[in-house]
């Protein structure tokens, strides 16, 4: 299905991605704490309402 030359180019740009986002995310992770702080309040309130909706959901249909 794929060559042994696309495999070892496909494992090696994986490694050098992963290893390149999680070096930008330390760099960043400071500002990130600064300037995205309480997001997760918005986060826990839009599974809420995707709950919510399920659950009227299967109620009318029931």
């Amino acid at each position: 299905m794929f060559s042994t030359g696309q495999l070892i180019f496909a494992a090696l740009f994986f490694v050098a991605f992963v290893t390149i986002v999680i070096l930008t995310y330390k760099k960043d992770k400071k500002l990130h704490q600064k300037n995205y702080k309480g997001v997760i309040w918005i986060l826990v309130s839009f599974i809420t309402f995707i709950i919510i909706l399920f659950i009227i959901k299967y109620f009318l249909k029931n």
